[in-house]
């Protein structure tokens, strides 16, 4: 018990000394292969676990299916193959986050919140998210009449099923703006601001978290476009406030907004689904 609570001490030591020792958001713990590490193994978790829980059910369907082809069309189509896979990425995020927060923490050495920024910014900060969500919600409308949305593979998701587009929305703001915040302008951005200083880690966060949707979302060009300007967004709160929870709570706020949308939409009987050219299902890979 006496060593518990010495190691205990200690960790709050450290923790309680992390500013005064110069260690925080702006000069994390971390460097960049690590916090490459980080993000790579997000990647990971978001292909790994929805495909260890589609096999069982793969092994069970009958007839076999052994044409890869057919396999990622099965994948994509089959109602409860992608409610299987919408599920996994709750145990997927929540294994990111381990991840990150060991070497955002080094092994519990220091402070989570202290490490990426846990200050709200004041009442300034809300009014500027409202500015934020009102121009985003501006900007899509005129992209959205200069151009049409194209058919990609989440808009298929989305049309598989009612429970697919709850299950989606409820991730949407549960877990996936915590989580992507933590990995892209928590670990990534941190660790490029201290290696290449700000403009280079505002670019490279910016176009790393929009280039590993572009995949998914082809060839919908706006969608992609609107991704982007989501990530350039959240990148310039992270610069401006030098703190991480303000990323999380305007990402929390929009992806809400979105989800009460899309999910209103499908009360109504045959009621087309609204153009995700918002944010909600940005957060997917």
């Amino acid at each position: 018990m006496e060593l518990e609570q010495n190691l205990a001490g200690d960790r709050i030591s450290a923790a309680d000394n992390a500013t005064a020792n110069g260690v925080g958001p702006n000069n994390p713990p971390w460097g960049p292969f690590e916090g490459l590490g980080v993000w790579f193994a997000s990647v990971l978790c978001t292909l790994i676990v929805p495909a260890a829980f589609l096999l069982p059910y793969l092994a069970l369907h009958q007839p076999r299916i052994v044409d890869n082809d057919q396999l990622v069309e099965f994948a994509k189509s089959d109602p409860t193959a992608v409610i299987l896979q919408i599920a996994a990425v709750l145990p997927a995020h929540l294994l990111t986050f381990l991840i990150a927060w060991l070497v955002i923490t080094r092994f519990r050495k220091y402070n989570f919140r202290e490490m990426v920024g846990w200050q709200t910014g004041g009442g300034r900060m809300w009014l500027s998210f409202l500015g934020l969500i009102l121009m985003f919600f501006a900007i899509s409308i005129v992209v959205s009449q200069i151009s049409a949305e194209q058919d990609n593979d989440l808009l298929k998701i989305l049309r598989s099923s009612r429970a697919a587009v709850y299950i989606i929305a409820f991730i949407s703001v549960a877990t996936a703006p915590f989580v992507e915040e933590v990995v892209y302008r928590g670990v990534l951005y941190s660790a490029f601001q201290r290696w290449i200083g700000v403009p280079g880690a505002f670019l490279l966060t910016t176009l790393l978290f929009a280039l590993v949707h572009v995949p998914q979302y082809w060839p919908s060009y706006s969608t992609i476009f609107l991704l982007t300007l989501l990530s350039l967004i959240l990148t310039a709160i992270r610069v401006r406030t030098n703190n991480l929870l303000p990323c999380i709570i305007f990402h929390t706020i929009f992806n809400g907004l979105e989800s009460i949308s899309i999910m209103t939409s499908t009360l109504t009987p045959k009621a087309d689904l609204p153009d995700p050219t918002g944010l909600v299902l940005h957060l997917f890979r």
